[in-house]
C-alpha cells in the first residue's frame, strides 16, 4: 500500500521519514509515561535503532506515519498499521507522543482518520488493535472509534509489576 497523505479535522498524517528522527521524537520513546504500556518501554532508544525500525518499512505494505498538528505541522506522535493482504486485516497502532496534546482529540483525530482510510481500501475486511487493560485511554480511543472488544489475553504482560490483561479490538470493512 503506497502511504497516503491524511488530513483530519485536527491532525494531519504523512509517512515518517528519516528526518522525523529528531530528539522530541527519541524523546518521547525515552520516556517512561508515553510508552508505559508499549514493549517499547524495555528499549532504551537512539538514532541509529529508530533508524532501522523505519528501514523496517521499506519494501513492505505497512505504515509508518508521521500525526502533525494540522494548525502548525508540528510533530505530534506516530501511528503504525501492519497489513496482511492474504487475509484481508491491519493490525494498527498509535503513540501520542506530545504529553501537551493528551486529552485534547488529536489522538482521536489521528485514530479515526487513519483506520477510517484503511477500512475503504480494497482487500481490507478487518481492522484490529490491542492494549493494556490498563490503558485507559487507548480503550476509550478504540471504543469511540467504534471497534468492539473481541478477545481478552489473561495476565499476558506484567506493567508496573504486576500481572495485566491484553485487550484486543476489531472492527469489520461496511460495518
Amino acid at each position: 500500500m503506497t502511504a497516503p497523505y491524511l488530513h483530519g479535522k485536527k491532525v494531519s498524517l504523512r509517512p515518517f521519514v528519516e528526518g522525523d528522527i529528531q530528539e522530541s521524537y527519541l524523546d518521547w520513546l525515552n520516556d517512561a509515561m508515553v510508552v508505559q504500556f508499549s514493549n517499547q518501554r524495555f528499549i532504551h532508544h537512539d538514532h541509529e535503532n529508530a533508524s532501522r525500525y523505519l528501514a523496517s518499512f521499506e519494501g513492505t505494505k505497512n505504515l509508518f506515519m508521521s500525526v502533525r498538528l494540522l494548525s502548525s505541522d508540528e510533530p505530534i506522535g506516530t501511528m503504525t498499521a501492519y497489513l496482511s493482504p492474504h487475509h484481508g486485516t491491519v493490525d494498527v497502532g498509535i503513540m501520542l507522543g506530545d504529553k501537551t496534546c493528551w486529552g485534547r482529540g488529536y489522538g482521536q483525530d489521528a485514530w479515526n482518520t487513519m483506520t477510517d482510510c484503511l477500512l475503504q481500501q480494497q482487500g481490507i475486511r478487518k481492522l484490529t488493535a490491542g492494549t493494556s487493560a490498563r490503558n485507559k485511554g487507548m480503550l476509550c480511543l478504540m471504543e469511540r472509534s467504534g471497534m468492539e472488544l473481541e478477545c481478552r489475553r489473561r495476565e499476558h504482560e506484567i506493567v508496573d509489576g504486576v500481572p495485566t490483561d491484553v485487550l484486543y479490538f476489531a472492527k469489520f470493512a461496511g460495518v
